[in-house]
């Protein structure tokens, strides 16, 4: 019996579990505290951000089974109003566009008038203009105009000429 005993926890030691490789699998790709964490903030965060949506589907739903008869009576006063009300803020917020519009002109006249606008061409603009020289320009227009290809076009034959 005593011979049975260390033999048997050999063979359960020794062989391997057919479940074994899935568990160290499982294992490998276990989350560590923090994604375990972030996983949990994001779960609960969820649910309550679904539960005030419920919440504000429901409440609106019943302010409007409750109210709905109170603006079908008091329509002919509320439409008027509202229409009223929305050319009165139409009408001031075009004015305020207008007014900053009048602003921006005036200031840009003053500048204007005064000289104290900033040039139109800076260094930075024209740098890029100048990389191209007219001999450049010339062989470019050439061969587009002549119909050669542009690589057969460089240095002095510019100046003599196709040919």
């Amino acid at each position: 019996m005593a011979d049975r005993q260390p033999s048997s926890v050999q063979t359960q030691r020794g062989a391997p579990k057919p479940n074994s490789a899935f568990l160290r699998k499982l294992q490998d790709h276990a989350p560590n505290s923090s994604q375990l964490i972030g996983f949990l903030t994001l779960l609960i965060s969820g649910s309550v951000l679904l539960i005030f949506t419920g919440l504000t589907v429901t409440v609106t739903a019943l302010c409007f089974i409750f109210f709905a008869p109170l603006i079908l009576i008091s329509s002919p006063i509320w439409l008027p109003i509202g229409t009223i009300l929305f050319f009165c803020i139409a009408g001031f917020l075009s004015l305020c566009g207008f007014g900053v519009a009048v602003i921006a002109a005036l200031s840009w006249m003053y500048r204007y008038f005064r000289g104290l606008n900033p040039p139109v061409r800076t260094d930075s603009t024209t740098r890029g203009a100048g990389s191209m020289t007219l001999p450049a320009m010339s062989r470019t227009m050439l061969a587009s105009t002549v119909g050669m290809p542009r690589m057969r076009l460089q240095g002095p034959e510019i100046l003599r000429g196709p040919g």
